[in-house]
């Protein structure tokens, strides 16, 4: 059980991370540009990082919650706990604290049984 749970961990902190950076990205960067900047180059670029951006993220939001959603099974999250952590994923920066929590709870799983 150990090494599919790791895997399934790997899984998750790589979507986690990836889904979390483009969120931050999309959120403090690119909606800031495209909506505060009027016309230019910094106008367009936030308008290429809201669309396709976004788009991308969009998608890997859905693979992060399938990762998600295998690891809570696997890990046997609770159902409240499974919640939090897929709800936090559309948080900027608090999706890093909920892939620090959910490690850490998988991880302490991992090493209480043989």
């Amino acid at each position: 059980m150990s090494r599919s749970l790791s895997t399934a961990l790997l899984r998750y902190r790589v979507m986690a991370y990836v889904v979390g950076v483009l969120l931050v990205v999309l959120i403090c960067i690119g909606v800031p540009l495209a909506h505060l900047v009027e016309g230019g180059r910094a106008h367009d670029l936030g308008e290429w990082i809201t669309t396709y951006l976004g788009i991308a993220h969009g998608y890997l939001y859905m693979v992060f919650l399938v990762m998600a959603a295998l690891l809570a099974r696997q890990a046997r999250w609770s159902i409240g706990f499974t919640i939090v952590t897929l709800l936090l994923g559309t948080v900027p920066f608090a999706s890093f604290y909920a892939e620090h929590q959910a490690t850490a709870r998988t991880r302490a799983l991992m090493t209480a049984s043989p």
